[in-house]
């Protein structure tokens, strides 16, 4: 009896979380998001399927405007940006929202692309997530639908 006394206040203490190390919130403003869409949109003139899919987390999801597939994993990104970059894309932001968290941000609106290859343009709607890694910002969720019509 005296052990099992002793043993219901041990087995109790074993369920009591461990305390978590704090995280440091890394600040960020507006403007930097809205600096994010322009790397993004810098790495579209690039030609680079590498260089674009490298501005997403490992386990981001890409829902692209040009395709009904999710893209969940890099090399489902690269090939969706083989095929979009052949467009010679050109993004221009028409309206932004921006969301500000710890180490995370949104940026989501309406915005144009232009196709350099066949002198189209697209209106969609978009959202960014942002996600920052500890030395940088990336794409952890990027959604891009066409506007319907009407």
């Amino acid at each position: 009896m005296k052990l099992l006394t002793l043993l219901v206040p041990l087995l109790g203490l074993s369920s009591v979380p461990a305390q978590a190390t704090p995280v440091a919130c890394t600040a960020t403003s507006e403007a930097q998001i809205v600096a994010q869409f322009e790397r993004w949109n810098h790495s579209l003139r690039s030609g680079d399927p590498q260089q674009v899919a490298a501005l997403y987390t490992g386990d981001a999801i890409l829902l692209p405007t040009l395709s009904q597939r999710p893209r969940l994993s890099t090399a489902e990104r690269i090939h969706y940006f083989e095929y979009f970059l052949g467009k010679q894309p050109s993004g221009r932001l028409d309206s932004q929202h921006v969301e500000l968290g710890c180490n995370s941000a949104s940026l989501s609106g309406l915005y144009t692309f232009t196709f350099a290859s066949n002198g189209e343009s697209v209106a969609a709607r978009y959202t960014f997530n942002y996600r920052w890694d500890g030395q940088q910002w990336l794409i952890s969720s990027h959604h891009s639908s066409l506007l319907p019509r009407g």
